[in-house]
C-alpha cells in the first residue's frame, strides 16, 4: 500500500493510506480541496480518521463525507465533526476494503481527548508526536503529555509515524540545542535536508529514528538532562520535571 502526504494550508500533511485499486483512508482532512483533487486522480476514500479536534484536521470533514459518504472515526468529543463515530483507547477500527485494522490510542496533551491510529506499520498520531519534536500543550499537562509520548515511543521500531505538520527542520534546531551531541540526530537533519531540497516530505520517519534523536522522547538521556539542568540552574528533580521544562524551553525558542 502507498502512504502519500497530501499538503495542506502552510504546512499540514492530510494522509492518504491507499491500495492499487486506489481505494484510500483520508487522516485528518483539515480541508476538503486536496482530497477532492486526489479523488479526480482515481483515489477513491472508503473512511476517515480524526485525531483531534482542531480546525486544521476537521475543517474538511463535512464537505469531504458529502462527496464520499463513508465512515468516519474520532475521539469522543463534542468539538469533533457531528458524523464522526466516536472512538476510544483500546478500541479498533477497521477498515475491511483495504484489509487493515487500526488501534485506537488515548494520547492526551495537546488536547485532552487526542487520539492516535495505529496499524499497518503505520502510526498516524496527529499533532502528540512530530519528527524532532511534540504538540504544544494546550489543553494536557507536562504528565500527560509525557505518558502519550512514552507509549507512543514503545511501539515497535519499524513502525513509521505520519504526524500531521512539516515542523522537522524547525524542530531540529531546538533538538541541536536540547542535544547537542547527537550523531543520530544530525545525519537525520542531513537527511532531512536532502528531501526537502528536492520538495519532498520529511516523513513518515521510523519510531527507531525518533527514538535516537528526538529530545522529547530522550528526557532520560544525559546530554538532555544536562542541558536543562544547564537551564534549571540544578539537575531536574525528576524526569517529569525534565519534560516540563524542556516543553516550556522549546515554546519560547528562536533560532
Amino acid at each position: 500500500m502507498d502512504v502519500i502526504a497530501l499538503p495542506a494550508f502552510q504546512d499540514n500533511y492530510i494522509w492518504l493510506l491507499a491500495n492499487a485499486q486506489g481505494d484510500c483512508i483520508v487522516v485528518d482532512p483539515g480541508e476538503a480541496p486536496p482530497v477532492l483533487a486526489a479523488a479526480k486522480r482515481g483515489l477513491r476514500p472508503v473512511a476517515v480518521l480524526l485525531t483531534h479536534h482542531h480546525a486544521d484536521h476537521v475543517g474538511g470533514v463535512d464537505a469531504l463525507l458529502q462527496a464520499f459518504p463513508v465512515p468516519c472515526y474520532g475521539p469522543d468529543d463534542p468539538r469533533i465533526p457531528a458524523a464522526a463515530t466516536r472512538v476510544a483507547d483500546g478500541d479498533r477500527v477497521e477498515v475491511p476494503a483495504l484489509g487493515v485494522r487500526f488501534e485506537v490510542m488515548a494520547v492526551p496533551g495537546h488536547t485532552r481527548s487526542h487520539i492516535a491510529f495505529h496499524g499497518a506499520g503505520l502510526l498516524f498520531c496527529g499533532d502528540t508526536l512530530f519528527s524532532l519534536g511534540c504538540g504544544r500543550l494546550f489543553e494536557g499537562s507536562p504528565e500527560q503529555m509525557l505518558a502519550s509520548l512514552d507509549r507512543l515511543a514503545a511501539l515497535p521500531g519499524d513502525t513509521r509515524v505520519c504526524c500531521a505538520h512539516e515542523y522537522t527542520e524547525a524542530n531540529g534546531r531546538f533538538a541541536r540545542a536540547a542535544e547537542p551531541d547527537n550523531a543520530a540526530r544530525d545525519r537525520r537533519l542531513d537527511e532531512v535536508r536532502r528531501l526537502r531540497a528536492r520538495g519532498e516530505p520529511s516523513l513518515p520517519v521510523s519510531l527507531a529514528s525518533e527514538r535516537d534523536c528526538n529530545p522529547f522522547l530522550r528526557v532520560d538521556a544525559p546530554g538532555v538532562r544536562g542541558s536543562v539542568g544547564e537551564r534549571l540552574g540544578r539537575p531536574p528533580r525528576d524526569r517529569f520535571e525534565a519534560f516540563a521544562e524542556l516543553r516550556a524551553w522549546k515554546d519560547g525558542f528562536a533560532a
